[in-house]
């Protein structure tokens, strides 16, 4: 039966993960796990986490099946924390899923059960794993303009002129905040513009959000949501708790839908518990119970945002340590884009054979594209790493 089976090809970022390693080189660097990590080089459980953890071992008296829709207060508070007060609630309904790749998942699903032949618009360049996610579900994917790999920057005008020509009805999908690979996200008025584009076009919009809290807090990051519910009949966002509360391996994430009415919203919510039935009968229940137990408990929920904010800290200062030492080791090199982006992911903006010298030279480890997780940065390795990447340019 599996002997017409072919290999597929290796992931890129497992393949690093594997080269790094097995490289015997004290002073290697990781920096394409897409991992937060702290000063010492460790992806650290949350204090906050491991106290809710703790009640819940403390508190639950059983492990029977779960709604095909999850907890429903984590739902309540992950909704609640992208949408705050800026559209009414019945108009909204949030799932539970198995992080936020499930999530997107479950939305391919749901989008191609409404509309056989969805078409959805991608920015060049988008996560890797969006192709796959919402391609191999059977979606077709289209591209539109938005980073400027020689210059760094984002290709707003560009962007503009291809969402003004994207058919109406078609989706597009945006990234809310730590736009990734670059790092670089709109400012507010730009998403005002984007926004006015969509209402015009009469577009449904897709918002990934992993990263809330990683840019500049918790509201802001949510702007892009917010607007844009307050603007149009229809929305779409997956969410993950991934990053902003370390819980990769629960897979904890959601995925919640605007639509324009109660009756709209009850037709959608018996169509997802039917398609979820088909896929995993019922996500995950542990991250989800973890998190619900954070965002409702108002102390908990105080020392979670301290914690996530100096996670975002560190990826802002290590970004910063970086940009200083290439300015002094690399002063011809222009990389004022590095603290321009923000989150855990942008260019370093060298070749693809700059990228293969660092990691046969010298151990430091990145994709082919030069995309870069700052969190592998540290004070103890920016010397090296900048020396480094000084020589190979």
């Amino acid at each position: 039966m599996f002997e017409s089976l072919q290999a597929s090809p290796a992931d890129a970022i497992l393949g690093l993960i594997t080269e790094h390693r097995d490289d015997p080189r004290a002073e290697k660097i990781d920096l394409g796990v897409g991992v937060f990590r702290n000063a010492d080089g460790e992806t650290p459980i949350l204090d906050v986490v491991k106290e809710a953890e703790q009640r819940l071992v403390d508190s639950q008296d059983s492990k029977a099946y779960i709604s095909t829709a999850g907890n429903a207060s984590f739902n309540a508070a992950i909704q609640s924390l992208a949408f705050a007060d800026s559209v009414p609630d019945d108009r909204l309904m949030t799932l539970q899923t198995p992080g936020g790749s499930g999530s997107l998942r479950v939305a391919a699903g749901l989008i191609l059960r409404a509309t056989e032949k969805a078409t959805i618009w991608v920015s060049e360049p988008t996560w890797n794993n969006h192709v796959p996610l919402l391609g191999g579900a059977g979606m077709t994917l289209k591209p539109y303009p938005y980073y400027d790999v020689v210059n760094h920057v984002i290709r707003f005008e560009a962007m503009l002129d291809s969402l003004h020509k994207v058919p109406k009805g078609d989706l597009v999908l945006f990234h809310a905040c730590c736009h990734n690979p670059s790092g670089l996200d709109p400012s507010e008025e730009q998403w005002c513009e984007i926004t006015d584009i969509v209402v015009e076009r009469e577009l449904v919009p897709f918002i990934d959000m992993a990263y809330q809290g990683f840019a500049v807090d918790l509201d802001t990051d949510a702007f892009a949501v917010r607007h844009m519910a307050s603007a149009v009949p229809e929305l779409i966002v997956s969410t993950s708790a991934s990053k902003n509360f370390g819980l990769y391996r629960e897979r904890t994430g959601a995925l919640s839908f605007l639509v324009t009415d109660m009756s709209s919203r009850d037709i959608l919510i018996s169509q997802a518990g039917s398609y979820v039935r088909t896929l995993y009968s019922m996500p995950p229940d542990h991250g989800a119970a973890v998190v619900s137990s954070i965002l409702l408990d108002a102390e908990l929920r105080a020392r979670w945002i301290v914690e996530l904010y100096a996670m975002r800290d560190r990826l802002r200062d290590m970004r910063s340590l970086l940009h200083d030492a290439l300015k002094l080791k690399a002063p011809g090199h222009d990389f004022s884009h590095l603290v321009r982006a923000t989150g855990m992911f942008c260019f370093l903006g060298i070749s693809k054979e700059q990228v293969e010298r660092l990691k046969k030279d010298f151990g430091v480890y990145m994709v082919d594209s030069s995309r870069i997780n700052v969190a592998g940065i540290t004070p103890g390795n920016i010397e090296y790493l900048a020396d480094s990447i000084a020589a190979v340019l």
